[in-house]
């Protein structure tokens, strides 16, 4: 008796060690990441908007394809950082995690490494605004070939520069042009993009609802400029629907932005007003093509995270994708 106890009692230890050994592990995340390629084009502003992509410079980009479970034909939404590159897009990563928990898989393209950029906050004129706009497409085509992607449940969500390419890939003409082949695009999600830019039927966009979310108090892309452009859309009968946050600032849904603060070397064109015509973006006030050089461009970007701004942001996002990914309610 005394032995059976004994033995027992020794087992018990060994399991309780082995435990122990196996807590202090780093396991690999289950399941796994994955790292996929989408090969894209660099086009100029006037390349995207005549559709000629015979002179587009070949590159490929990478993004990192992240898993809720094991199960096949997931829904997946596509995010597209801003101007300081998807290794610095906080947003990003942490709507990835949130999606994620709502059983979600994402996808975080890197519009920038491939192309040799680490960022264009200082300087937009280092790449196109357009050249996400094509990547957002290719990105959904590569995602429509994987086995475990449901290709009738993507959707794109974007961070300011990132965000404006979320917003305006809803254009029919654009989608024309150079939109994915493999899927639709079930959903448009964009965060404080810039709307200042009037496009040759802007008002005509693809069946799918777009979803828009601006801080108030956004100096970089002003909310007053996107609320005109969904207000026009809501009076064509589209499903747009913006939503402001009073005393919000730029990247609101920031965490590591704790402090509201000013970067004094960002640029931003806030005060510009711009329309295609032709093929080109003009500048409204000189008439000539626009630049980053025109008058009208500024330096310096508020920024902080409004926690109350993002928690409402979240809610809403979650109601939205149910109803879109048709997920099962908590």
């Amino acid at each position: 008796m005394a032995r059976f106890i004994g033995a027992a009692l020794t087992l018990c230890i060994v399991t309780l060690f082995a435990a122990l050994g196996r807590a202090g592990e780093v396991r690999p995340k289950f399941p796994p990441d994955e790292t996929l390629t989408v090969p894209s084009l660099t086009l100029t502003d006037e390349q995207f908007l005549r559709g000629n992509t015979a002179n587009g410079v070949a590159v490929t980009l990478t993004g990192q394809l992240r898993f809720p479970s094991w199960n096949e034909h997931l829904p997946a939404v596509v995010l597209l950082h801003g101007s300081n590159g998807a290794a610095n897009s906080t947003p990003a990563l942490r709507w990835g995690e949130f999606l994620n928990r709502m059983g979600i898989a994402t996808f975080r393209l890197d519009s920038f490494g491939g192309r040799g950029i680490d960022q264009v906050e200082t300087d937009q004129s280092r790449l196109s605004s357009f050249a996400q706009f094509y990547d957002t497409y290719r990105a959904v085509d590569v995602l429509a070939n994987h086995p475990r992607i449901d290709p009738s449940r993507i959707g794109v969500m974007g961070f300011s520069r990132g965000a404006t390419a979320a917003l305006y890939t809803s254009m029919r003409h654009f989608q024309a042009l150079h939109g994915p082949t493999k899927a639709r695009i079930a959903a448009h999600l964009s965060f404080y993009p810039a709307c200042n830019i009037h496009f040759v039927d802007e008002l005509d966009i693809v069946d799918a609802p777009v979803r828009e979310f601006h801080g108030a108090a956004d100096d970089t892309t002003l909310a007053v400029t996107c609320l005109g452009y969904i207000t026009r859309l809501n009076a064509a009968g589209k499903d747009a629907v913006m939503t402001e946050y009073p005393g919000a600032h730029h990247g609101f849904d920031n965490p590591d932005a704790r402090l509201v603060s000013v970067s004094q070397s960002a640029q931003s064109s806030r005060n510009c007003q711009r329309r295609e015509e032709d093929g080109k973006i003009l500048n409204v006030e000189t008439g000539k093509p626009f630049t980053f050089n025109d008058a009208c461009v500024e330096l310096g970007s508020t920024v902080g995270y409004d926690k109350a701004a993002t928690e409402a942001a979240q809610a809403t996002v979650k109601k939205f994708l149910t109803g879109v990914f048709r997920l099962k309610r908590p």
